[in-house]
């Protein structure tokens, strides 16, 4: 390896000073260097400086398991693939393709080995080929190994280095102040080649937390990260790494190690010759998840986690009252960061995202609400002990079957409505594969699994879904036709770009209302979009369309006066109006 710039050995000795004081410091740095950049590659001279180029009008993602198609006789991800340049090639630029890896539990997360593809999907080859026409997005699954991954069971018989690899904890430890996403006990008592142990388990006892005040740990991640770049990964999605440093006496999450350590990857991703994009993945409050945006310096990306719930509430309320506080307060990302956009994954709608932002009675309401369209609500054990609702397990379409006022004929259309306010706002938008396809619950898969998040992570017959999607009049067909063309409109917008001005406008409450400007202040998009089952009217004056300018709806085609009559909302109709059509 060619000798590092100056500058890259300057900031790894600042991260690593702060995480690991009372190592060698030096020699660290060595190690790091090595793990990310192989004999046959070199860091940058300079590093590459943020930017809004990072991402464009055009970008949208989709995510996906590997195994969502199934037909009985091809790998699973060629099937992807198929369906991604047969449906998506043109609509979506990058695919989250969840946790690729062989597993034990959690439908991935629970990772045995982080090198190989799980041979029941395909191959590193099969990720490659995707990788050609799409940007691909993997998980690092940072936190925690299965517990019956070769790692854990060389901890179980003391074998260096993994003997050192897992957090132990006593039960006498003062553990009262960690958060939890989980009800399970924390600790796990196993038998060992030294003796019986507690492991730290943050979410099951089949996920064994790491113990990364251990740097061996930290840099065979960074050649895990290294073996995924190299096999076509240009996005890298730190997973749950917020409890990645855990202390007792204290919550063990949001750690200034943690924040560090993220803050390392951010280097050694900025001096990469590959374009590598870091996403956080903290389904936290609203303020705690902003944090990873550092100063500039942590994540490229993170999940916009209170952006679902407050969607999900003002669809069923019929008003956007909340959704427009928490929006008209947000911050525009910072440069060279920016928002990942979305209404549902392949988890459920988290709660903890909402707190402090929605009254107890309206969480109370949705929740409700959730439970007579069919879905499920997850716990998480509050420190001191009780609980509280920590996600809703139901997918996005069925929960648009109706409202606080029970079941109605509007499903589609605030459907649409949901993922037109996802595609308007500041930042990239993010599709889970089952809101494109307008799958319903999987009751099934919940009975089969005993597991709640399964309602929303149905494996589709290939064949089957390929029918549905030819006949015009199946919803599948429907839906993910509507969603191509407002994506297609959306990817030829440059006031839709990531980092464009956004403003959030004040109006009628059953109204959510954007103003977006392009970068260059060549066009203004207002996106108006009705939250409820009534017509609504809104004046031209009171978004203060500009006199003279040819104005148009971008969604409809209709011509828009600035001086002219009310503009009439149909039951959730939305409008992106813009002097540029």
């Amino acid at each position: 390896m060619t000798k590092p710039p100056q500058t890259l050995r300057m900031k790894l000795a600042d991260l690593v000073g702060r995480i690991y004081p009372e190592h060698d410091r030096d020699w660290l740095i060595g190690q790091i260097l090595a793990a990310f950049w192989p004999e046959d590659s070199h860091p940058r001279r300079r590093a590459r400086m943020p930017s809004n180029r990072l991402w464009s009008p055009q970008d949208a993602m989709v995510i996906t398991y590997g195994s969502t198609f199934n037909d009985g006789m091809h790998k699973p991800l060629d099937l992807l693939n198929d369906f991604l340049h047969r449906h998506l090639q043109g609509s979506v630029s990058a695919v989250h393709i969840l946790p690729f890896f062989p597993f034990t539990s959690d439908d991935g997360f629970a990772v045995t080995d982080y090198c190989a593809v799980n041979s029941h999907l395909g191959d590193w080859a099969d990720i490659r080929r995707i990788a050609e026409d799409f940007t691909v997005m993997s998980d690092l699954v940072l936190n925690y190994v299965s517990s019956q991954s070769a790692w854990f069971n060389a901890y179980l018989q003391g074998h260096a280095p993994y003997d050192r690899f897992f957090f132990e904890a006593s039960p006498d430890d003062d553990l009262s102040t960690v958060v939890r996403p989980r009800t399970s006990p924390l600790l796990r008592e196993v038998e060992t080649a030294n003796g019986p142990r507690h492991v730290w388990c943050t979410f099951s006892h089949d996920q064994v937390d790491l113990d990364f005040r251990n740097p061996e740990v930290l840099l065979e991640f960074l050649r895990i990260m290294r073996l995924h770049v190299d096999n076509g990964i240009r996005i890298v999605r730190l997973d749950a790494v917020a409890f990645l440093w855990k202390e007792a006496g204290t919550p063990s999450i949001h750690m200034p190690q943690t924040h560090a350590i993220v803050q390392l990857m951010r280097v050694l991703c900025d001096f990469a010759v590959e374009p590598i994009i870091l996403l956080t993945e903290t389904n936290v409050p609203n303020v705690e998840n902003l944090s990873y945006f550092g100063n500039r310096n942590e994540a490229h990306a993170v999940y916009n986690f209170s952006l679902p719930p407050l969607i999900l509430h003002a669809l069923m309320l019929g008003t956007a009252e909340y959704l427009h506080s928490w929006q008209a307060t947000m911050p525009p990302a910072q440069l060279g960061c920016a928002y990942l956009n979305f209404s549902a994954s392949h988890d459920g709608i988290g709660m903890r995202p909402v707190e402090g932002l929605l009254p107890d009675e309206e969480v109370g309401a949705i929740i409700a609400t959730v439970r007579a369209l069919g879905g499920e609500v997850s716990m998480r054990a509050l420190a001191g002990g009780g609980e509280a609702p920590y996600e809703l397990n139901i997918t996005w379409f069925d929960a648009m079957k109706g409202t606080f006022a029970g079941e109605d004929d509007w499903q589609v259309e605030r459907f649409l409505c949901s993922q037109s306010i996802v595609m308007a706002l500041e930042g990239v938008p993010a599709f889970y594969i089952h809101a494109l396809l307008a799958t319903p619950n999987d009751h099934a898969g919940v009975e089969k699994t005993g597991v709640k998040r399964a309602i929303n992570r149905h494996r589709w017959d290939y064949p089957t879904l390929r029918d549905l999607l030819d006949d015009p009049a199946s919803v599948q067909s429907q839906v993910l036709r509507q969603m191509k063309r407002r994506i297609a409109i959306r990817r030829r917008q440059p006031a839709f770009h990531p980092n464009a001005t956004q403003f959030t406008l004040h109006l009628d409450n059953r109204l959510f209302g954007l103003w977006r400007q392009s970068l260059d202040r060549d066009q203004s998009i207002f996106a108006l979009h009705n939250v409820s089952a009534e017509e609504v009217s809104v004046s031209p004056m009171s978004i203060n369309l500009i006199g003279g300018e040819g104005w148009v709806d971008l969604l409809s085609g209709e011509a828009i006066s600035a001086t002219g009559t009310d503009i009439p909302f149909a039951p959730y109709q939305c409008r992106w109006i813009t002097n540029r059509g």
